[in-house]
């Protein structure tokens, strides 16, 4: 990924980004262990979400 490309995402992210120039190298691993808690509870809720779909698929095809 080149600095083009980075800005893009970064332009398209709903997120806020840490600057990551004034963090030692013990605060950044402890955001990335912050944002790898985040993905797993958001594939958890995904999972949940698609649950309930096939769930409410299946009422439905009665």
């Amino acid at each position: 990924m080149n600095d083009e490309d980075f800005e893009m995402v970064k332009k398209q992210s709903k997120f806020i980004s840490m600057n990551l120039e004034n963090m030692s190298i013990d605060e950044i691993k402890q955001y990335i262990s912050e944002l790898e808690l985040e993905i797993i509870r958001c594939k958890e809720d995904i999972k949940k979400k698609k649950s309930h779909m096939e769930a409410a698929s299946a009422f439905f095809k009665l």
